[in-house]
């Protein structure tokens, strides 16, 4: 069928952990589809309900979803709490494969799920969340098509992590926003290790990839930023406390005994077995924070240095964690978030689309990746974007640390410019 010729009602539902800029996107998306006739449905609790759905339990307006209006999603683009909450409910955990799409004993979450929706009625799901989120939304998309009797439901993703791992998108909305958050409290903590001859170690969100320590870090003005990029299979976490100490030692030689290294939770996933901690949230991941490698590096730099100066030192550690998800949303995410939202409109009803991501390009300008170039076709989970090692992005990283004395890189007099 096409998309835009059939579509009367469409669903949007936000899944996964927040980011600042989310009701930029819902408001934007909405009102384009509802100043053109078709009504919206918010799906409350991202996947939450329509999990539970049952016919003997129907979805109820106001508990499980909002019939939205105008005046619903008008004025929100920059409060901070989500207007549809989130949850963490995965549908497609069970989904290994295409084969197990049309298994019941392993599809009856996304089948589940389809078929809420079609109790709603709607003809068009607008998904916006992270990875397993466009997996799950890749599932859906497949499964009204793969599956006889089930109707097909066209399903379009926008693209939401303050990671920024996302493949098929330079920058996802709420990154920014984290970003300056976390550059903020870096700045702060600098301020307070040059004042008290202290060394930090600060551990940023990141599962997968480096973006938010190495933007975080760049804009905080950081000594150091050490992330997944940057380590091999395992983390030779002694061989990386050393270099640190002799950073350490260097910076004290020159005046200057105290620093701030930035580091990614991701780190904690290569820890060998036995020091990871090895906790697991319910759907399996590992509780990178719960690791603590932060704090795990800060004090085996401390050990490092007492064994090879025979003296103690004291490294703190700190984590900058959720309250970066729901900070206020700066410029560029309330405009790059309204973009996306609007794009979903454009995918659904004018471009007649359905198994694409929006994406945008040059100055916002809209382009729709098939999820086909976004998946691992074997694994069916999303494909990861790293920061590339022989990029400018990663190259501007490693030339503003502070590795050399501030005389040999900006000049005498100028450590106020050259930063911490």
């Amino acid at each position: 069928m096409s998309p835009s010729a059939a579509i009367r009602r469409v669903a949007i539902v936000f899944s996964g952990g927040p980011a600042p800029a989310t009701n930029a996107v819902i408001s934007a998306c909405a009102l384009q589809f509802l100043d053109a006739g078709i009504d919206v449905v918010g799906i409350l609790d991202g996947y939450e309900r329509l999990q539970a759905y049952t016919p003997e339990r129907p979805l109820v307006a106001g508990t499980d979803y909002l019939e939205l209006h105008v005046s619903d999603v008008s004025g929100i683009r920059n409060r901070k709490s989500i207007l549809l909450r989130t949850s963490h409910a995965n549908p497609s955990q069970d989904i290994l494969g295409d084969a197990d799409l049309l298994d019941p004993a392993r599809n009856g979450a996304i089948a589940t799920v389809h078929a809420a929706l079609e109790s709603l009625g709607v003809d068009a799901l607008v998904s916006i969340g992270g990875d397993e989120t466009l997996r799950t939304a890749n599932h859906l998309h497949r499964f009204g098509r793969l599956v006889p009797g089930r109707r097909s439901i066209a399903v379009v993703h926008l693209p939401k992590t303050i990671d920024n791992d996302y493949f098929g998108i330079d920058w996802t909305f709420g990154f920014a926003s984290a970003v300056d958050f976390a550059a903020k409290e870096i700045r702060n903590l600098g301020a307070d290790a040059q004042s008290t001859s202290t060394w930090y170690v600060l551990e940023l969100m990141g599962r997968q990839a480096g973006w938010l320590t190495y933007a975080a870090g760049i804009a905080g003005e950081a000594t150091r930023m050490i992330s997944v990029e940057d380590a091999g299979e395992t983390l030779d976490i002694e061989a990386l406390a050393g270099e640190l100490v002799e950073l350490m030692a260097g910076r004290a030689a020159r005046g200057k005994p105290y620093g701030i290294v930035c580091v990614a939770e991701g780190l904690a996933s290569r820890l060998p077995g036995d020091v990871d901690g090895g906790a697991v949230d319910e759907r399996g991941y590992s509780l990178l924070g719960s690791a603590h490698v932060g704090a795990f590096l800060a004090k085996t730099m401390e050990q490092v240095w007492e064994r090879r100066t025979g003296s103690p030192i004291r490294v703190r550690s700190k984590q900058i964690g959720y309250e970066a998800r729901c900070a206020d949303p700066v410029a560029f995410d309330i405009l790059l978030g309204s973009q996306l939202g609007v794009g979903a409109f454009r995918a659904l009803v004018r471009e007649s689309l359905s198994g694409h991501m929006v994406s945008v390009c040059d100055q916002l300008q809209l382009v729709y990746v098939p999820f086909d170039e976004l998946i691992d076709p074997e694994t069916l989970r999303p494909k990861v974007r790293f920061i590339d090692k022989r990029s400018d992005f990663y190259r501007l990283a490693r030339a503003l640390e502070y590795n050399r004395p501030s005389e040999e890189m900006c000049g005498p007099d100028s450590s106020d410019r050259c930063g911490f």
